[in-house]
């Protein structure tokens, strides 16, 4: 049986070797319902024109329709107070968004849940920029302006978001030259605890994985009262088979975790998707940047556009 290493490897490298052939020319194709293979396509919905900046994830479209990034997680100010400094990285993450987006046409594309609690719509949005397909997430993503991230049931095209994620840890750009959104480490309880509510990635090793009729632990001490932990209800594992069985090789591994710190005996993460924890040694792979000859994934030839020179280390990013 692989162990863990291979099978969660295998869920970033076996999506993408079929995704770059894809990718290359414009296609991308449907997500399993596991979810192993992470790839996706996205449903293309209504166009509309950006008519104001809420926020450094929110954008009001003409007809009044509010639309929040889903994948690209913004910083927000750890002050709350009103009376607060402005915090430098959301106004740099608004000030980038406002440039993509304000005054264009974009495109909005949807998989899963729409809405958030709040009434929001939930979408990736396109806009096209000289004769090229823009992906607003990954642009965002790739320059440092926001994390990856899924709510329940809006998970989909994550090995994407993390990709872009992934060029601006690299080179630490944006947020992550700043020590507020570094990786956490398990062992430091009190500095999680701290942080409830609040978006992280915690690295640790773990300790043991315990099975209970309903979830599984990943814990990461012995003390399963206040040591780190992470959670994964059993319809995941039910919907993940082959993950499911994994992972209790990581016992002994490093890993990454990502999620909302909550207080459950310690801190804790609820896993709600398999792109949430991962080898903290694999580096994710970037798929190979589209030609300027994409199929659309009507199968139609697009425009021929200027080719351009890809910026380094740069992911593809997805298309309609």
């Amino acid at each position: 049986m692989p162990g863990p290493h291979h099978f969660l490897h295998q869920w970033w490298t076996l999506g993408s070797a079929a995704c770059a052939l894809l990718a290359a020319a414009g296609v991308v194709f449907a997500q399993t319902g596991g979810g192993e293979l992470g790839t996706c396509t996205l449903e293309p919905g209504a166009t509309g024109s950006v008519v104001r900046i809420i926020d450094a994830e929110t954008v009001l479209l003409d007809g009044g329709i509010e639309v929040r990034l889903i994948g690209a997680l913004a910083p927000r100010s750890p002050d709350l107070r009103p009376d607060a400094e402005p915090w430098l990285l959301e106004q740099e993450a608004t000030a980038a968004l406002r440039e993509l987006t304000l005054g264009r046409t974009v495109t909005l594309a949807t998989s899963g849940r729409s809405r958030d609690r709040y009434g929001r719509n939930l979408a990736h949005l396109f806009i096209d920029r000289d004769g090229e397909r823009v992906w607003v997430q990954g642009e965002m993503l790739r320059m440092g302006h926001a994390r990856a991230y899924g709510l329940p049931g809006s998970h989909a095209c994550m090995r994407e978001l993390l990709a872009h994620e992934n060029v601006a840890r690299k080179a630490g750009m944006g947020i992550w030259a700043n020590g507020a959104y570094r990786v956490r480490s398990a062992r430091h309880t009190r500095d999680l605890l701290r942080r409830r509510n609040a978006y992280e990635i915690v690295a640790g090793e773990v300790a043991k994985v315990s099975v209970t009729k309903a979830r599984t632990y990943i814990n990461f001490g012995r003390d399963w009262r206040n040591d780190f932990t992470a959670g994964i209800e059993a319809r995941v594992l039910r919907a993940n088979p082959e993950w499911a069985k994994s992972l209790s090789e990581l016992e002994g591994r490093r890993v990454e975790v990502r999620g909302w710190i909550q207080y459950r005996n310690g801190p804790y993460i609820d896993i709600d998707d398999v792109s949430q924890i991962v080898p903290a040694d694999e580096q994710l792979p970037g798929p190979t940047p589209p030609r300027p000859d994409a199929m659309t994934s009507s199968g139609r030839s697009a425009p021929h556009a200027k080719e351009k020179r890809p910026e380094p280390e740069a992911p593809g990013a997805l298309d309609l």
